[in-house]
């Protein structure tokens, strides 16, 4: 373990800790709402430090992000926790998995460096916080960001949203792209079931925007839950009003965890969602979770096709230097040889 970031003694031993959005005040020898920082007599400890349950390479597709650096690879770390309590995590064997009661799970001794090295092993081009929530590692992901950086590599978060300004700000100079889950844009959704709420994840996406971070968003899309016209119009107007040219994912649900009993989403909700976010006026959206349409991107200048997908495999790419092969306009992204 290590003594954490971002957090402040207290009178009584107690600690603050500022690292996410819901700003815990921990008693000694208690943990945080994410389970796996904890006050040992007046100081704060991430107990996850360099113990990885989960690595992989990834197509970077598979985050999503669909204009950084597509088609290359990604080198996807986790490690267990999280500041959401989400019923419906597709991950929630390791996300929910915490040391109050002692962790069943705990992960693999890794030092960053030695991610670092695997990630150029497996030929990767960046590395990816995923997973769980990349927040509650932050002092390992921070550290493995900047060997990251120094080895020439980029560094990705895929998140739900609710750091604190002040972790956005000191993982800034290493962060080089993230995509925020923006679940709901009812805050007694988020309260409900994520055990969050809904205002500090705007404000991230926002503020990752102003700080130059290559943002993407995504909402899993569950059915009678988040799926209405006016849900799904409100969260498109919202990210076309931080920029049109965010690109939105929109992911079909599979019933998994505590959602088991809702029905999965269909073809013909995400085409409604897709129109919802054209009428907000977004420049790229795509469906996730689907194969055979709703992955392509095309061109907002001239309309031709630039990226082919097959699921998350890049088959034809007509991007030159970040700008389309046939009318030259620029794309929005971060691609190899350019982009901006």
């Amino acid at each position: 373990m290590r003594e954490a970031l971002l957090y402040e003694k207290l009178d009584d031993r107690r600690c603050h800790c500022f690292l996410c959005a819901h700003h815990c005040l921990i008693a000694p020898q208690k943990l945080g709402v994410c389970g796996v920082r904890e006050n040992i007599d007046g100081t704060l400890y991430a107990l996850t430090y360099g113990k990885v349950i989960a690595r992989h390479a990834d197509p970077v597709e598979k985050k999503p992000l669909y204009h950084f650096l597509s088609g290359s690879f990604s080198f996807s770390i986790a490690a267990i926790g999280c500041n959401f309590k989400c019923g419906f995590c597709q991950n929630w064997e390791i996300s929910q998995s915490s040391f109050r009661g002692g962790a069943v799970l705990s992960g693999e001794e890794i030092p960053p460096q030695e991610i670092v090295r695997q990630a150029i092993d497996y030929k990767c081009r960046s590395i990816s916080y995923t997973y769980t929530e990349p927040t509650i590692f932050f002092e390992f992901a921070l550290d493995a960001a900047r060997l990251a950086k120094a080895a020439g590599l980029y560094n990705i978060f895929v998140t739900n949203g609710y750091m604190s300004k002040a972790a956005l700000e000191m993982i800034r100079p290493y962060l080089d792209a993230a995509n925020v889950d923006l679940k709901f844009f009812r805050d007694s959704s988020y309260h409900q079931i994520c055990g969050a709420a809904l205002d500090p994840v705007l404000e991230s996406i926002r503020l990752m925007h102003q700080l130059g971070v290559w943002v993407e968003v995504t909402t899993l899309v569950i059915p009678g839950e988040n799926d209405s016209s006016g849900e799904l119009g409100d969260i498109a107007g919202f990210i076309a009003g931080v920029d049109k040219n965010i690109p939105w994912h929109i992911s079909a649900f599979h019933p998994d965890y505590k959602f088991i009993r809702h029905k999965a989403t269909s073809d013909a909700a995400l085409k409604t969602a897709m129109d919802l976010g054209r009428k907000a006026g977004l420049t790229y959206i795509y469906a996730g979770n689907v194969s055979g349409w709703g992955n392509d991107t095309y061109c907002a200048g001239c309309g031709k096709m630039l990226i082919k997908r097959d699921s998350l495999r890049v088959l034809e790419n007509n991007l030159k230097e970040g700008k389309c092969a046939f009318c030259q306009a620029a794309v929005p992204g971060v691609f190899e040889g350019g982009g901006v």
